[in-house]
């Protein structure tokens, strides 16, 4: 006979193997379920200590993503870089925005955003931004073609090249100096072409934009008017690329300018 076995037979006694996962589950939906959104505004955010933990995002009401972070990327970095992304799409206002986060001080081996999404599902509460192409990283050139899912988060609330730039005082510079100072001021991908002759005439090119460049679509604009004949930026529906190309055919996307 088994161990197990012997140990089935034995008056008074029993196994019993503790289900983490589920209690902590549990437990969090819920805390979850019994607190009150906050806005997603700067005002509130800022005071979310910058910890690890999950967190819900709410459009109008409804929840619309699930996310987790850990103490690298804590809570209140990540609501505030989903703020900035929410500021820069059309057809969305961050002041629709809110949110639920909790600090967890223990994680446990378990997916817990995985976890926490099975279970909206299944309480037919789906946060349709999950698995949506919210807070992805860039696809990579080879997907600039890719036609994007029509209830994809890019093609609903594609991204808006037009509003106002936090970019600082830029001035004279070359062209490759002026994106590498325009990238991080906008919360989406600003990709270029890398291949070392169009490094080279980057380079080489003198862009005389203004100080304040306004909007992203002015700044590419002035850098494409500076560069050699065969440049052409295209804003896709989540990113801005700039290659010597001629494209006319990308799917959702704008030629911005041509040099």
């Amino acid at each position: 006979m088994s161990d197990q076995g012997q140990q089935d037979e034995v008056r008074g006694f029993r196994s019993f193997e503790f289900d983490l996962p589920s209690a902590l589950l549990e437990q969090l939906i819920a805390i979850l379920d019994g607190m009150e959104q906050g806005s997603l505004l700067p005002n509130v955010t800022q005071a979310v200590p910058n910890a690890q933990g999950v967190y819900q995002l709410f459009h109008n009401g409804k929840l619309v993503y699930v996310g987790k972070t850990d103490a690298e990327s804590g809570l209140r970095q990540r609501l505030s870089r989903h703020a900035w992304t929410i500021q820069s799409r059309h057809k969305l206002d961050v002041t629709e925005m809110s949110f639920k986060a909790v600090e967890v001080l223990v994680f446990s081996a378990m997916d817990l955003e995985k976890a926490l999404i099975g279970y909206y599902k299944k309480r037919k509460e789906h946060p349709t931004w999950n698995g949506s192409g919210f807070g992805s990283n860039d696809p990579g050139r080879k997907r600039d073609k890719t036609a994007l899912k029509q209830d994809g988060f890019d093609a609903n609330y594609p991204i808006n090249i037009d509003i106002g730039l936090e970019a600082g005082a830029l001035g004279p510079s070359t062209a490759l100096e002026v994106l590498t100072q325009l990238m991080p001021s906008v919360p989406y991908t600003l990709r270029h072409e890398r291949t070392e002759d169009a490094l080279a005439e980057l380079a080489a090119t003198n862009v005389a934009v203004p100080k304040d460049p306004g909007t992203l679509r002015s700044g590419i604009e002035a850098i494409c008017a500076a560069l050699p004949t065969g440049w052409q930026a295209t804003r896709l529906p989540g990113r801005v690329i700039m290659y010597r190309e001629l494209v006319e055919d990308y799917p959702g996307g704008e030629i911005i300018a041509r040099s």
